[in-house]
C-alpha cells in the first residue's frame, strides 16, 4: 500500500504544529513566565528550545520520513540487522495510548465549557457558582463520559477521511481559526483597565524574581518547558514526518513548527495575564486557571459571555488538533502492524480509546478513592506522570541515540535524510553535541522530574522511585547497545 502524503507544505506544518500546541501552552507557560522573571525566563526558554527541542524534533521527523512508517514499524525498517532498537516502539505505542487516556477527557472539558459559555451559564454569576460548576462536572461520571466520547467521535471521524481530505483540511481550518481567535482575545486583553501591569509582569525582566526562585530552578524550568512543549518522544510527531515529501529539509520545517508553538504560548500569556491583573486575580497554573480563575474573570467582564465562549472555542481547537494528531498515530499502528484498512483501524482504535479513557473519567468520582501517587492524587495524575515524566524523555533519548550511534541508524544516514530537499541544513559539525550533550540534558530532565515528584515523601520512598527511574533508563540504554545472540 502506497504511503499517504501531505497535499502541501503548509498542511504538514499546521498539522504538526497542531500536535505540538496543547493545553500546556495555555495553563503552564504564562504562569512560569510570571513566576520565573518574565522576559528573562523567556530568553532562557528560547535558547533551550533551539539547543534541545529543535534537534530532538528533527531526529523524530527524520526517523519518520526515512522509514515511511509509524513508530510501530519505523525502527525495524531503519535499524541494522541484529540490533534491538525495535524495542523502542513500545515507548511510542504505550505513550500515544496513555496520552489519549486522559487528554480526551480534558478535551471534553473544553468542549463542555465552550458549550456552557455559549449558553451564558457563567455570565454575571458569583465566584462560588463558577467554582462549584467545575466540582459538579468532575463529580458527574455520566456528563464526563458524554463529552469524552463526543470528542473521540469527532476526532476519529476526521481521521476516517484520511490524511489529505480529513486531517489536513480540518487542521488547516482549526489552526487558522485558533491563531485568529488568539490575536482577537489578546487585543481585547490589552484594552482592559490595568492590563499594563499584567504586561509588565509578563514581559519585563525581573532578575530579583529569578534570584528568589533560585537561578538553578529557573534554568531547569526553562529547560523542561522547552523540551516538553513540542510533544516529542512518543512518535506523535514522527508519523507526520512519515507523510512528508523530500522537497524540503527537515530542519527548516522543525523551526517553522517551533515558531508557531512558541507564538501560541506567548499569545496565551497576553490573553491571560493582563486579564488576571485587570480583575485583581492571581494567575495560577493548571486546571484551576482555566476552569475557575478565567470563568470568574469572564463573569465580571463586559461582554463576558462572548469572550468566554471565544476563549473556550480556542482551547477546544488546541485540544482537538492534538487529539486528532495522536489518533492518527493509533490508526497508523494498526495499518503498519496488522495491514488493516483505515476504516477498520479507525473503528477498533475508537472503541479502544473510549474504553481506556474511562478509568481517568471515573477517577474523579466513582474511583476517587484510588490515589496512586500519594494523598490528593488521582488516576489522571498517574497517567500524566507516566507520559510526561517517563515516556517523553526516554523516547526522546532513544531517538537521539538511534540517529547518532554507529549501531543505530547512524549520523551519516541521519544527515542524508534530514538535509534532503531545499531549506536549512542540519550542521554536520554538531555530531558530538547531539551525541553527548543532548542525551546528558535529557537524562538530567528525566531524573530531576522523578526527584521533584517524590522528594517531599520519605527518604525510602524517594530512593525506591529513583531506583525505578534508573531501571527504566537502563531499558533505553540496553536498546542502544544490545544485539541479538548470534548476530554480528
Amino acid at each position: 500500500m502506497e504511503r499517504e502524503k501531505f497535499g502541501s507544505r503548509l498542511g504538514f506544518i499546521l498539522v504538526s504544529a497542531g500536535c505540538a500546541i496543547g493545553l500546556g501552552n495555555v495553563w503552564k507557560f504564562p504562569y512560569m513566565c510570571g513566576v520565573y522573571g518574565g522576559a528573562a525566563f523567556i530568553l532562557i526558554y528560547l535558547a533551550f528550545l533551539v539547543l534541545l527541542g529543535i534537534p530532538v524534533l528533527v531526529c523524530e521527523f527524520a526517523v519518520g520520513r526515512g522509514s515511511r512508517r509509524s513508530v510501530a514499524a519505523a525502527f525495524e525498517r531503519l535499524e541494522p540487522k541484529g540490533s534491538c532498537w525495535h524495542w523502542m516502539k513500545g515507548i511510542g505505542i504505550v505513550g500515544c495510548y496513555m496520552l489519549l487516556m486522559f487528554y480526551t477527557m480534558v478535551g471534553g472539558w473544553m468542549m463542555y465549557y465552550c458549550y456552557r459559555s455559549i449558553k451564558g451559564d457563567f455570565a454575571g454569576v458569583s465566584t462560588e457558582v463558577v467554582s462549584g460548576a467545575f466540582s459538579d462536572m468532575l463529580g458527574n461520571p455520566g456528563l464526563m463520559t458524554f463529552w469524552t466520547v463526543l470528542i473521540c467521535v469527532i476526532g476519529f471521524l476526521v481521521c476516517l477521511f484520511g490524511l489529505k481530505n480529513g486531517i489536513e483540511k480540518v487542521s488547516k481550518v482549526m489552526m487558522t481559526a485558533l491563531l485568529l481567535i488568539m490575536v482577537v482575545l489578546a487585543g481585547h486583553s490589552f484594552t482592559l483597565e490595568g492590563a499594563d501591569a499584567g504586561i509588565r509582569f509578563y514581559l519585563v525582566p525581573d532578575f530579583n524574581k529569578m534570584l528568589e526562585q533560585g537561578i538553578g530552578n529557573v534554568v531547569f524550568g526553562a529547560l523542561s518547558q522547552s523540551f516538553f512543549t513540542l510533544s516529542i518522544g512518543i512518535g506523535a510527531m514522527l508519523i507526520f514526518g512519515s507523510y512528508q515529501t523530500k522537497e524540503q529539509s527537515l530542519t527548516g520545517e522543525a523551526l517553522s513548527i517551533t515558531v508557531l508553538d512558541t507564538f501560541v504560548a506567548l499569545m496565551a500569556g497576553f490573553i491571560i495575564i493582563p486579564a488576571c491583573f485587570s480583575f485583581g486575580i492571581e494567575p495560577g497554573a493548571g486546571p484551576s486557571l482555566v476552569f475557575i480563575t478565567l470563568p470568574n474573570i469572564f463573569a465580571q467582564m463586559s461582554g463576558g459571555r462572548f469572550w468566554g465562549a471565544l476563549f473556550f472555542l480556542f482551547l477546544t481547537f488546541a485540544a482537538l488538533t492534538t487529539i486528532i494528531a495522536v489518533f492518527e498515530n493509533l490508526i497508523s499502528f494498526d495499518m503498519d502492524l496488522f495491514h488493516w484498512s483505515r476504516k477498520k483501524s479507525v473503528v477498533v482504535s475508537a472503541v479502544a480509546i473510549m474504553v481506556l479513557s474511562m478509568p481517568c473519567v471515573l477517577g474523579f468520582n466513582v474511583l476517587s478513592g484510588i490515589q496512586p501517587l500519594g494523598s490528593g492524587t488521582n488516576i489522571m495524575d498517574l497517567e500524566d506522570f507516566i507520559v510526561s515524566n517517563n515516556l517523553l524523555p526516554l523516547g526522546s533519548l532513544g531517538y537521539v541515540l538511534f540517529c547518532t550511534r554507529k549501531n543505530g541508524w547512524g549520523w551519516d544516514s541521519f544527515l542524508q535524510e534530514v538535509n534532503a530537499g531545499k531549506g536549512i541544513s542540519f550542521p554536520k559539525g554538531l555530531k558530538w553535541y547531539v551525541s553527548w550533550c543532548i542525551p546528558a540534558a535529557i537524562i538530567v530532565i528525566y531524573l530531576k522530574g522523578y526527584y521533584d515528584m517524590f522528594r517531599k515523601g520519605s527518604t525510602l520512598r524517594l530512593a525506591c522511585w529513583m531506583a525505578v527511574a534508573v531501571l527504566l533508563l537502563g531499558f533505553v540504554i540496553t536498546c542502544a547497545v544490545a544485539r541479538k545472540p548470534g548476530k554480528n
